[in-house]
């Protein structure tokens, strides 16, 4: 049994707020093949309310978090650049590809985000 177990949020960084109501899909990556496992939206603090992967369906391998961020730059104002409104955004879904492979770690993958960057690293 494995107690590893896997969590995400998302902060936006041009506004310096959590980025609350943004969905996120979590995938299970093996080749070129993609499984959809898990989908949830942010909550007001930009975490989602419980792991996107708990520990009863961790297993070690390679994973890709698929971020919404199109959908939140829209709906926050701030999509567009020059004109706003303009498509198509220059972020849109956000794909951060990682492997897991202790068995009984936790990952935290979190996104810092904006209009036009993000950025991301392994969190505790």
């Amino acid at each position: 049994m494995s107690d590893g177990f896997l969590t995400t949020h998302v902060l936006d960084t041009a506004r310096g707020v959590p980025a609350a109501g943004l969905r996120v899909m979590l995938y299970e990556v093996t080749g070129n093949s993609h499984r959809k496992i898990a989908e949830a939206v942010t909550n007001a603090d930009g975490r989602t309310d419980a792991p996107i992967l708990p520990a009863a369906k961790f297993v070690p391998g390679t994973y890709e978090l698929v971020f919404c961020a199109g959908d939140y730059l829209r709906a926050t104002g701030q999509a567009g650049g020059e004109q706003a409104g303009a498509e198509p955004l220059f972020l849109d879904e956000v794909p951060i590809r990682f492997g897991m492979a202790e068995a009984d770690a936790h990952y935290h993958v979190p996104l810092l985000l904006s209009a036009y960057g993000y950025s991301t690293y392994r969190g505790s």
